[in-house]
């Protein structure tokens, strides 16, 4: 299986700049896996394709201010030096323990281990203290106060680089069920729900449960080889509670359709069940690479949006609907002038 197996040819201005005004306006391409049979719908009508005795699964992660500018201190100077050294930027991945996090450097070449940055004037400073196989960096942080107040005043918000535009109001880049803190990235097609919405879903008698997986790099670092199998997927932190759980295996049970919002949610429920597709409470961290030939456990339906050539998204959906169903899918959306990626429009899968 090769990675070119998954390109296609998308024309740059369709590419989502920013967020639309109203979450569940932008538009939905339904598509059944069986058929291949497409539909074009706006993603409020979702409600027209959920049951009663559905379950729907979302990845309730809150996005961090993750992104921080700094500079480097030269050696020998105290983190108030004022001697303009280069400058740094620093993507928090992961927290570990003791204020290390693993990060995400650039320029890499510039942050070797020993090496100190400084944020905010002195506010905050990082050491690097290792490099990662992977070229990520492990950073022990040292500051006075309260960690996320800090990282609230410094950080910006880790917006992809496919956007250019500044985003007006932080929000936008979060749902409107993000609760637990800790992701890189948004889960970017749970930003098409509205409160109203989700509310509507649950009085037709649908359960919705509630996972968390943090969004790292692993869902998006592109695929840098030819054969996707040689593909290693960086870890991400998940957690599914005792009354997620009950919940998936109480839909499952009674026949219902496990539908999952966003491909972070189907990692996480995939990750978390047996191979006869039980859902077991806990937590821990996930490297699961999702491509054609995976039998899925517990998923039935995906709300996704529209992923980027080449990428283990595209794999992941391909798995489930089949990849000559998916390509044909996107070539139809290139044709009706659908939005892409993370503010653009959304698919059912179904």
């Amino acid at each position: 299986m090769k990675t070119q197996d998954f390109n296609y040819d998308l024309p740059e201005e369709l590419i989502a700049q920013d967020p639309l005004e109203d979450r569940s306006g932008s538009r939905l391409m339904v598509l059944n896996k069986n058929t291949g049979n497409i539909e074009h719908k706006i993603f409020k009508q979702i409600t027209d394709y959920l049951k009663e005795g559905d379950c729907l699964v979302i990845n309730n992660t809150k996005v961090i201010p993750a992104r921080l500018l700094g500079e480097k201190i030269h050696e020998g100077e105290s983190s108030e030096a004022k001697t303009p050294g280069a400058r740094i930027e620093l993507l928090l991945l992961k927290r570990r323990e003791n204020d290390i996090w693993e990060t995400l450097v650039k320029p890499g070449k510039k942050a070797r281990t020993g090496s100190k940055i400084s944020f905010g004037n002195g506010i905050l400073i990082g050491e690097i203290i290792d490099q990662l196989e992977d070229g990520n960096r492990l950073v022990q942080f040292k500051y006075e106060g309260i960690f996320e107040e800090i990282l609230d005043k410094l950080g910006e918000m880790p917006l992809p680089p496919y956007i250019t535009h500044q985003l007006e109001d932080k929000n936008r880049y979060q749902t409107v069920y993000a609760k637990v803190e800790g992701s890189a990235a948004a889960p970017t097609a749970g930003l098409h729900f509205t409160k109203e919405l989700l509310e509507q879903i649950e009085q037709m008698s649908i359960s919705v449960a509630n996972v968390t997986l943090h969004v790292g790099l692993g869902t998006f670092r592109p695929v840098k080889v030819n054969n996707v199998l040689e593909h290693h997927m960086h870890s991400e932190f998940y957690q599914v509670t005792e009354e997620a759980a009950a919940t998936i295996n109480e839909t499952k049970k009674k026949g219902g359709r496990i539908i999952c919002v966003g491909t972070t949610s189907c990692r996480t429920v995939e990750s978390a069940s047996d191979e006869s597709g039980i859902i077991h409470p806990g937590s821990g961290d996930t490297t699961i690479f999702i491509y054609p030939g995976y039998r899925f456990k517990v998923l039935d339906g995906l709300i996704t949006n529209f992923h980027l050539p080449e990428s283990t998204l595209m794999m992941l959906v391909s798995a489930l609907a089949g990849r000559d169903n998916i390509m044909a899918a996107y070539e139809a959306a290139v044709k009706e002038r659908y939005r892409f990626f993370s503010f653009g429009d959304a698919m059912f899968i179904s």
